[in-house]
């Protein structure tokens, strides 16, 4: 247990219990795919939710259409104001083809059309859906900062889990790719706020409607680097925090494959290098792959260092083999097809609920057939 301050502010959990929070003035999202349906991490999640008594909570479903039926009758079954967004239909492409806002599909884009949602209430809150650990302080804890002075909060926690670390994409490629970028524009207080944060691909956060209607939205896996960037251009260093969620166990990657860590990294690398280019940082493309792969391999060391200190097991030709890989995910960012925020965009949150809500009545009757998901 430790009491550091980080660049932007750091609360701790020092004990077990959750502070009081404004939880009857939020919303909260939680993103779901099908392979959450009647799992035992999101029941646990939604269980949980049910005594927290949050205002609102909003559930965008990436799901085939003949599964969708089911998902929300499943969903219907807790004692939650709950709105479930079924983002693959054909009215809600409809809609966002002729707003402009076609594209590709992924995380973000479910929680930015789930977002339009949340903006109803005071406090946004949003959560992952696999977490095996879940506890109902995490959406008080994620509150509490919103409601003393600041406007943007973010979930921390550490990785460890099997005697493992975890965490690797986190560990092996945002940390040192930002101290590359940093040693080479050591006087940037955008990477400064960047590298604070002790869990920055942690998909826990919370700000406060009017700046969670600002935001920008990555589409994809950039998303959690997309929000923290578009965050200190609404909020800044001093209106930001970031709080102990404590004990912290989900579902892991395998590196390679579709949705693997590989793939997540040229996203999560995309979006960190977008936004270090639009907040003046210099990038140097040809030297930056052999500086993080310099960077990775002293965060290796110590990581090795810290496993052998708490007798667990580390396997370090595996982690650096995972740093070659991510070293590949280094390049320009492609073409930049991130959502408008909500601020900026004429589509209507409520046109999208109709819509959605249209979509699943017309799947569950058997009127859709297949779906992406």
């Amino acid at each position: 247990m430790e009491y550091v301050q980080e660049r932007v502010a750091t609360l701790h959990a020092f004990g077990e219990g959750a502070p009081d929070a404004p939880t009857d003035r939020a919303a909260v999202v939680v993103p779901m795919t099908e392979r959450e349906y009647a799992g035992l991490a999101a029941e646990r999640v939604l269980s949980e939710l049910e005594a927290v008594d949050p205002a609102r909570v909003v559930v965008p479903l990436r799901a085939p259409a003949e599964r969708v039926g089911a998902f929300r009758e499943w969903l219907d079954g807790f004692d939650l104001p709950l709105e479930t967004l079924w983002c693959d239909g054909p009215r809600v492409a409809d809609l966002l083809a002729d707003a402009g806002l076609d594209g590709e599909r992924g995380k973000g884009r479910d929680v930015w059309l789930a977002l339009g949602r949340a903006l109803a209430e005071e406090f946004v809150v949003l959560h992952d859906a696999d977490t095996k650990s879940y506890s109902r302080a995490y959406v008080r804890r994620l509150l509490f900062p919103l409601a003393n002075g600041f406007d943007f909060s973010k979930g921390y926690y550490a990785r460890v889990e099997n005697d493992k670390l975890y965490g690797r994409l986190f560990r092996l490629f945002y940390t040192p790719l930002v101290q590359a970028l940093r040693d080479a524009n050591p006087g940037s207080e955008f990477l400064a706020y960047m590298g604070a944060f002790r869990y920055a691909l942690a998909g826990e956060f919370a700000a406060t409607s009017d700046v969670a209607a600002s935001l920008s939205v990555q589409r994809t896996w950039g998303l959690e680097v997309g929000t923290l960037a578009a965050a200190y251009d609404e909020v800044g260093v001093d209106g930001a925090a970031q709080v102990d969620l404590g004990s912290y166990e989900h579902d892991h990657r395998a590196v390679s494959g579709p949705t693997g860590l590989s793939d997540m990294s040229e996203s999560v690398g995309a979006a960190l290098l977008r936004a270090a280019e639009e907040h003046g940082v210099a990038v140097d493309y040809d030297a930056l792959p052999d500086a993080y792969r310099a960077a990775a391999e002293s965060y290796v060391s110590r990581y090795a260092a810290d496993a052998a200190f708490n007798g667990l097991s580390y396997d370090r030709p595996g982690e650096r083999e995972q740093v070659r890989t991510y070293a590949d995910a280094i390049a320009p960012p492609g073409p930049d097809t991130r959502l408008p925020s909500w601020e900026e965009t004429t589509l209507s949150p409520d046109a999208v609920a109709e819509a959605a809500d249209a979509d699943a009545e017309a799947a569950a009757n058997g009127a859709i057939d297949g779906g992406d998901e």
